[in-house]
């Protein structure tokens, strides 16, 4: 992916999990109904309390939070068969990162419910992406660790199959632009990474405050 896709384009790159959201609009947009809006909510990763940022707050404390790099894997059969199996791609950490906080997913939706004209596909996104690589320096500045070891495929991979998960998931480039909430006047309540995964640490701090000390 060499360009940000905004929700105009027709291709919206392949993969497994592209393939599951390609199925799921098929789905939603199937048959006619003329009384009845439809929107297909492309939703980034989202940050807030827990999820994502739980893992990578833990890897940070074990002080493995550097970039998560891609490379040669074996592919078994059964992975090439569900679609599942992950090509190289992005080396370095250079992979894109789409995300939005949960408070935004919020004010969107909000946004939507009082906006009947928008209708369709609409990505549910961050204005500013980034890659990899920026994405784990922003957890570790957030949590005031010096230093990431890297992570490579393979301990991705040994990690991934004990949590029943996909590489894919992030080792694939998500580059997307919000461009029909930025057209309908949407304004981004934690556009920034940096804000967002302060304040989604800070709400699970909030949460258990003796989880962290």
């Amino acid at each position: 992916m060499d360009r940000p896709q905004t929700e105009s384009d027709g291709e919206i790159g392949t993969g497994f999990s592209v393939e599951i959201a390609r199925a799921w609009e098929d789905a939603l947009f199937e048959g006619y109904l003329p009384g009845t809006r439809r929107v297909a909510l492309r939703t980034a990763i989202v940050l807030g309390d827990g999820g994502v940022l739980a893992t990578l707050r833990r890897l940070a404390r074990l002080g493995i939070s550097g970039t998560q790099s891609d490379g040669w894997w074996p592919t078994r059969p059964a992975r090439r068969r569900a679609g599942t199996a992950h090509a190289p791609g992005s080396r370095r950490g250079q992979q894109r990162f789409s995300w939005i906080h949960l408070d935004d997913v919020q004010g969107i939706l909000d946004l939507l419910e009082a906006t009947p004209a928008l209708e369709g596909p609409v990505n549910l996104s961050s204005p500013h992406p980034v890659d990899n690589a920026e994405l784990m320096r922003t957890v570790r500045d957030a949590l005031g660790v010096r230093v990431g070891v890297p992570i490579p495929r393979w301990m991705l991979e040994l990690g991934a199959l004990g949590m029943r998960t996909e590489t894919e998931l992030i080792l694939k480039s998500r580059w997307v632009l919000p461009e029909r909430l930025l057209d309908a006047g949407y304004e981004f309540r934690r556009p920034l990474l940096a804000e967002a995964v302060a304040a989604s640490f800070a709400a699970e701090d909030a949460a258990v405050p003796s989880a962290h000390p």
